[in-house]
């Protein structure tokens, strides 16, 4: 199995809806308009927060956001099939870790 983040869109843009926490903490970028921006801003976003998972980045057109409404965060598991197995509530409040689990294992037997 494998995990990935997936980065959809800057979730507070300067040129959107922009948070007091954002300013405070020099996290302020504008929407991207290119592939190559989307994925400056996405870098930024992986070593502020610390991520340690391959972390993919969604195209400037939200295909993999529209496809799946990742927005605004949300835990999925996928099948070898390509099916989706298990999709959370908004997160971070509607996570649900244990269905996760729960699915992870049926998904991949134990020893």
């Amino acid at each position: 199995m494998a995990f990935y983040v997936v980065y959809i869109r800057e979730a507070h843009p300067s040129d959107g809806w922009q948070m007091a926490s954002n300013i405070r903490e020099h996290i302020v970028f504008a929407s991207p308009k290119s592939l190559g921006e989307r994925d400056e801003v996405a870098g930024v976003c992986v070593r502020r927060l610390g991520l340690e998972i391959p972390a993919l980045v969604d195209d400037v057109n939200d295909a993999v956001e529209n496809a799946y409404t990742g927005w605004p965060d949300r835990l999925y598991v996928i099948g070898r099939d390509g099916r989706v197995a298990s999709k959370s509530a908004p997160g971070p409040f509607g996570f649900d870790p244990a269905g996760v689990a729960e699915t992870l294992a049926r998904l991949v037997p134990g020893p």
